[in-house]
């Protein structure tokens, strides 16, 4: 954590462990069937894994003194922007 600018760089690990996984689904009222693709993944071949990631506008914003993350975002996303 960084004063004035918050959390820089985040991780987690995934839950690999199918039954831990339906059991908090279950406790959290979420659907199996709803999310029978992810739970084949975890049934059908995961292994341990996790990650962690920079936050780079962040960064910017404690480099520069920037007090606004929007005035960091190098390709700004926003409702409407982005035609297809």
């Amino acid at each position: 954590l960084v004063p004035a600018v918050g959390e820089l760089i985040g991780g987690s690990q995934r839950e690999e462990r199918l039954e831990e996984l339906t059991a908090k689904m279950k406790e959290s009222g979420l659907s199996e069937e709803d999310y029978w693709w992810y739970l084949d993944l975890r049934r059908y071949g995961t292994v341990p894994h996790g990650g962690y990631g920079l936050g780079f506008e962040r960064l910017v914003c404690y480099v520069t003194g920037t007090s606004n993350i929007r005035d960091a975002i190098a390709f700004p996303r926003f409702p409407g922007g982005c035609e297809f």
